[in-house]
């Protein structure tokens, strides 16, 4: 039995179908939108239809932007020669936020999973494998997920590249900066040993 009219049950309904939105916080943001002015209500659906219109995919990179090519594909002060490969455009963001990579990136749009019926063709691997053959890359970043369906993917992507000759790379795994080895995981000091470098 439902303690909220119809219209209300389906705004909150709305809500709920967000990643990481459970009953009590779609609640919260469906009183929050009925609360607000008419004015902010109209901006907040604007923003919504306004983002729905005007983003695509860059038709290189896949990554999602106002402009096509997007901004880090047109700009030609990038390094052409390096690929950053990641699963998700907030792999992208996360990267730039660091601001130390200057190189051009790939998106996938997901990560090899048979679990969930995702191969290869699933995603944009030869998409990625037809940038490699008409452009100057002589190195491509596995930045997948150090996840299961992450490192599957990193290493058949890197089976497939490393036969044109490019330098294959993935990003270093291991403790974090500030971690306790007493409190890391097998996985995880696996992967820092694996991938110990020299002082």
């Amino acid at each position: 039995m439902s303690y909220y009219s119809p219209s209300i049950e389906k705004l909150i309904e709305s809500f709920e179908k967000l990643p990481s939105i459970g009953n009590k916080t779609a609640v919260r943001l469906a009183f929050y939108i009925l609360n607000a002015s008419k004015g902010e209500t109209e901006e907040f659906i604007k923003s919504i239809q306004d983002a729905k219109k005007n983003l695509k995919f860059c038709s290189k990179c896949y990554n999602i932007s106002d402009t096509n090519p997007c901004e880090i594909c047109s700009n030609t002060k990038r390094d052409q020669t390096k690929i950053c490969v990641v699963e998700d455009v907030k792999d992208v963001v996360a990267i730039e936020k660091i601001h130390e990579y200057k190189g051009l990136y790939h998106v996938l749009h997901g990560s090899i999973s048979p679990m969930d019926g995702i191969g290869p063709d699933d995603i944009r691997i030869k998409e990625l494998l037809a940038r490699l053959i008409g452009e100057k890359v002589k190195e491509v970043i596995l930045a997948t997920n150090p996840k299961v369906e992450g490192e599957a993917t990193a290493m058949y992507i890197s089976k497939l590249v490393k036969p044109m000759g490019i330098k294959v790379t993935r990003l270093a795994h291991g403790i974090p900066i500030g971690g306790d080895l007493e409190y890391t995981d097998e996985f995880t000091l696996g992967k820092a040993l694996e991938g110990r470098t020299e002082l």
